[in-house]
Formats: structure tokens, sequence, C-alpha cells
């Protein structure tokens, strides 16, 4: 192998020229082309021992430089571009844990609701039927059912302690977290 070195070293030297062409013609600019035969050579010369001397080295450096072309643009089309952080602060998101406390809080400020706003609020609420159906579910007038869901509705707010919107999603301690408007 250490007589191998030398002339696998110099028979690489001597394609890089041919490489860098061929690398320009592919993607025509010569910083990127720089790279991607900088990625071949550094690929070539963990893989020299698949190399067989006296084989066609052009060749087999072209198609190096071939496969990681694709490869890259391959890696580029499921990357997204996002230098500036842009995209990246748009996904922050509340913790999770913060929901299902915020469940947990629901759920025990509903069992403290009558049972006949209970129903109406988990009726009109959470299963989706309009205040017709209902009433025809309950057996009571529409009115009524509204009344109900409307009770239930200032009560669960006193029980949970909201008094506007700004109750809804993160506290305070985590909201510059989740904010756009959080800068490092």
């Amino acid at each position: 192998m250490e007589k191998q070195q030398p002339s696998f070293k110099r028979e690489l030297l001597s394609a890089l020229p041919s490489l860098r062409a061929f690398a320009i013609s592919l993607i025509g600019r010569h910083d990127r082309a720089d790279d991607l035969v900088q990625d071949t050579i550094m690929k070539a010369w963990a893989k020299q021992d698949h190399f067989e001397m006296g084989t066609n080295m052009k060749a087999w450096l072209f198609t190096i430089l071939r496969n990681e072309l694709y490869s890259q643009m391959r890696k580029a089309g499921r990357e997204i571009q996002d230098s500036d952080g842009i995209f990246t602060e748009s996904m922050a998101t509340h913790p999770s844990q913060y929901g299902a406390l915020d469940l947990q809080d629901f759920k025990k400020a509903l069992e403290q609701l009558p049972n006949d706003q209970r129903e109406a609020i988990i009726l009109v609420g959470a299963s989706g039927f309009s205040y017709e159906e209902a009433a025809e579910i309950c057996g009571c007038a529409v009115g009524t059912i509204k009344s109900r869901v409307n009770r239930a509705r200032q009560r669960l707010q006193e029980l949970l302690q909201i008094t506007g919107e700004a109750d809804f999603g993160p506290d305070a301690t985590s909201s510059p977290l989740t904010s756009k408007a959080f800068a490092f």
C-alpha cells in the first residue's frame, strides 16, 4: 500500500484541472465547483483502497464528483435556507406540557359546573351540535340551552381565571421563547 499511495496521489493531482472544469460545467459557479471538487477529492482519498491502480482514475473521480453533486442536490431539496433565522423563529411552539396542564385545569373546572350547564356546553362546544339540536337532545327550549351555555362559559372563565385573550397560549415566562420578536 505504501507503494501505491504516491502513485495514487500523483494521478489524483493530475486529474484536478479536468475535475474542476467538469464541476464548473455542471454547476456554473467557481466557488461551488471548487467545494464540489474538494468533496470529491476527500471521498476519493478516503476510498483509495477501492481504486484499482492501472484503471482509469479520471473516470473514477468524475463518477465520484457526479454522484456527490446529485447527493448534494437531493439534500438541498430537503433543506430550507434560513440563515437569518426567520423560518426557525416561526416554528417555535408553546411547550406541550403546558397544554396538558391547561387541559387538566379545564377538566377540573368542567367538573365543577352544574350538570345542566356541563351537558349544554359539551353538546354545543365540544360535540358540535347546534343550539337547536342540543335543545332537542336535552328536551328543553333553545333559549334555555343558550342560557346554560352562556352561564357555563362565564363560570369556566371565572374558575380558570381567564380575563382576556392574553390568558391563552404561553405564560409570561415562556412567551418570549415562542415569540417572533425574540432575538438572540
